[in-house]
C-alpha cells in the first residue's frame, strides 16, 4: 500500500460521504452573507441551505464553464460567487475566457500537496516550477503545495529551453512540476547539451499524458511522471497514484460524470462530461461543468486509497480546446479576429508532431480584398496577446473555407 499525505485518502465511503455533507452544509451557512449566487441556486432547487446534501444537489442544473465569463461580468469580478469578504483573499488571477479566479488565504489552497505526495515527491526535495506565475495561478498552485510539502522551489516559469537546461545542470534538481510536453522538451534539449541532471519524478498536469511519452521520460531520462487532474476554478480534482489505474478524487470535491446535454448521471463505464461540486467556502462552485470528458474507474486501487477514481480524461465537450496547457476559446479568438478588418473568417487548426501541441490558423480576406504584405504577422501577434499562445498563420484567398467551418478544428490523436 501506498504512503498517503492525510488519512482522508483512506476513508471508507461513510466516512467520506458524511464528511462532505457537513462540509457542504458549513460552506453554504457561511456562503449565506457572501455569495448569493449559490444561496440563489440552492433555493431556486428547492434546498434548504441548511439541510442540503451531496445527494440533494442532483437536482440542481449545471453550470456551464462557458457561461462563467458573462455570469462574471454582471457582478464583477466573481459573479456573486465569492464566499468570504475580498480581504480573505490572497490574490486574484485571470484565465482565458476571461475568467477570475479568487485564491484564498488557507495554506495549500488548491489542495495540491497530496496529488504531488502521490506522484512520489517528498519533503526537502529541489522541485523545478516550470508553471507561469503570472495572471493565471497554476504557478501558485503548485508552489504554495510544494512549500506544504517542505519542498525548496525553483521558480523557473515556462520557456527558455536554455535556462531550464541549465538550472538541471547548476543544482540538484530532483522533482519537476509543469506540462508533459515541457519536461520533455528540456530532458532532450539536456541530452543534447550532454547536461547531467538528477530529476528522479515528474509531476504533470494540463496536458494529456500519452503512454509512449510516459515510457520514454522513464526508460529514456530516469524520470518517473505522474500525472494530476484539475483546474483554474476548482483547484486540485483528481491525481494519479504509484500503481496508475486511473486517478484519485480528492474528498474536498464531489465529482459527477453526467451526460452533457442533460446534467443526469450516465451509466456506469460511458463517457460523460466532469460536474464538480468545490466544498471551498472561499469559492463554493457548485455543480461546475468543467467541460471535459471523462470514464469513471471501477473497482478498489491496490494502493489502498479508497475514493472514487477517473479512469481517464477523454478529451473537450464544447468548442473550448486546450493548447500546450491553456485553453483557447473561439469567443477570445472572435474577439481578437475583429481587430482585422480584411480577415472574413478564420480557422485554428491543432495538432501534434511528436510530444508538442501545434496552432495553426487560416485568415480568409474579405472579398475582393488584398492583404496586406505584413497581415500574417499582425495576426499572429494578436492571436499571441489573446490567448498567450504562439502560432503560425496562413492568408488564404476568401471562399477558401466553408461557411459552416468550426473555429477550432483539434485534429491530434492520443495513444
Amino acid at each position: 500500500m501506498d504512503e498517503v499525505w492525510q488519512p482522508a485518502e483512506r476513508w471508507s465511503e461513510s466516512e467520506r460521504r458524511a464528511w462532505q455533507d457537513r462540509r457542504l452544509r458549513e460552506v453554504a451557512a457561511q456562503a449565506g452573507a457572501h455569495a448569493p449566487a449559490l444561496v440563489e441556486r440552492l433555493r431556486t432547487a428547492g434546498l434548504d441551505p441548511e439541510r442540503v446534501t451531496v445527494q440533494g444537489l442532483t437536482s440542481i442544473p449545471v453550470l456551464r464553464k462557458d457561461t462563467l465569463p458573462a455570469i462574471q461580468r454582471q457582478a464583477m469580478p466573481f459573479g456573486g460567487w465569492l464566499g468570504v469578504p475580498t480581504s480573505g483573499l490572497l490574490r486574484v488571477f485571470r484565465s482565458p475566457g476571461p475568467i477570475f479566479d479568487p485564491e484564498g488565504r488557507d495554506d495549500d489552497y488548491w489542495r495540491f500537496a497530496p496529488a504531488l505526495f502521490a506522484a512520489g515527491i517528498r519533503p526537502a526535495d529541489l522541485v523545478l516550477n516550470t508553471f507561469a506565475y503570472h495572471l493565471t495561478p497554476a504557478g501558485h498552485m503548485f508552489d504554495s503545495a510544494l512549500r506544504a510539502l517542505s519542498c525548496p522551489v525553483v521558480a523557473s516559469g515556462p520557456g527558455n529551453t536554455e535556462a531550464q537546461v541549465a538550472l538541471l545542470g547548476d543544482l540538484p534538481l530532483t522533482g519537476f512540476v509543469g506540462t508533459p510536453s515541457f519536461l520533455a522538451t528540456i530532458l532532450e534539449a539536456a541530452a543534447e547539451a550532454k547536461t547531467a541532471h538528477r530529476l528522479r519524478v515528474g509531476f504533470v498536469i494540463a496536458e494529456m499524458l500519452s503512454e509512449s511519452l510516459r515510457q520514454r521520460l522513464q526508460e529514456h531520462f530516469g524520470v518517473h511522471v505522474r500525472q494530476g487532474y484539475g483546474t483554474a476554478d476548482l483547484g486540485s480534482i483528481a491525481y494519479e497514484c504509484s500503481v496508475k489505474q486511473g486517478m484519485h478524487v480528492s474528498h474536498e470535491v464531489v465529482v459527477e460524470i453526467t451526460d452533457p446535454h442533460t446534467g443526469t448521471h450516465v451509466e456506469a463505464g460511458a463517457p460523460g462530461e466532469v460536474v464538480v461540486t468545490a466544498l471551498n467556502p472561499v469559492y463554493p462552485l457548485i455543480r461546475f461543468g468543467t467541460g471535459d470528458l471523462a470514464l469513471e474507474g471501477s473497482g478498489p486501487c491496490p494502493c489502498g486509497r479508497t475514493g472514487p477514481r477517473l479512469a481517464r480524461i477523454l478529451g473537450r465537450v464544447g468548442d473550448a480546446v486546450k493548447v500546450r496547457g491553456m485553453f483557447v476559446h473561439p469567443a477570445e479568438v472572435d474577439q481578437a479576429m475583429s481587430r482585422h478588418r480584411e480577415v472574413a473568417r478564420y480557422q485554428i487548426v491543432v495538432t501534434r508532431t511528436g510530444h508538442d501541441d501545434n496552432m495553426f490558423l487560416r485568415a480568409e480576406v474579405q472579398p475582393g480584398a488584398a492583404a496586406p504584405d505584413d497581415l500574417g504577422e499582425r495576426i499572429r501577434q494578436t492571436l499571441q496577446d489573446a490567448v498567450r499562445l504562439r502560432g503560425t498563420v496562413e492568408i488564404v484567398p476568401a471562399g477558401t473555407l466553408p461557411a459552416d467551418a468550426k473555429k477550432i478544428v483539434d485534429q491530434r490523436t492520443w495513444d
